[in-house]
């Protein structure tokens, strides 16, 4: 199976915030933000592992900045690192300026996905070659997450979390 580069998987989504869509204060519900990053996340994996993909976890969201009514919001997402049969999903969002057009990040979040076959049994997907300093680094912090997350679930020793002893190894 031959490897992939993030920017085979490379998302982008834009659309307008609508008054349907926002809270008391005129800003996107954060419900809606996480369902257009779902989509994006989804299409993704997809593009990465050309196969039905599911939603395994929302790793994390940080909601750093709200979305007013009527911005121009931009999802992109892209696979950060792909493992035996899941995907780890760096999203970014951005909102775009009335006015001057200028792009301000507002929000990031990271989704893992599982490829699947048509019975919903694990599938193995091509590796991820990272290219670009940005996409080398999210590469490496997936599996610092990855094995974080096994940890906390109690599917993997501390002992055996490599990537995270190189983390608090004073030597």
């Amino acid at each position: 199976m031959q490897s992939k580069h993030p920017s085979e998987s490379r998302t982008i989504m834009t659309d307008l915030v609508l008054p349907s869509e926002t809270n008391p204060l005129n800003n996107l519900f954060g419900g809606e933000l996480l369902a257009r990053m779902d989509r994006a996340a989804s299409i993704a994996a997809r593009r990465h592992s050309r196969r039905i993909v599911v939603t395994a976890s929302v790793n994390n969201v940080a909601f750093n900045k709200a979305i007013p009514l009527g911005s121009v919001v931009t999802v992109e997402a892209a696979v950060s690192r792909a493992f035996k049969s899941s995907m780890e999903i760096y999203i970014d969002v951005w909102i775009e300026d009335r006015e001057s057009g200028k792009r301000s990040k507002a929000n990031e979040a990271i989704y893992t996905f599982v490829a699947v076959d048509e019975t919903g049994t694990p599938v193995q997907i091509p590796a991820l070659e990272p290219e670009s300093d940005l996409e080398k680094e999210r590469f490496a912090a997936a599996l610092r997450r990855k094995q974080l997350s096994l940890v906390l679930a109690g599917k993997m020793k501390p002992k055996d979390a490599t990537e995270l002893k190189a983390l608090f190894d004073t030597k």
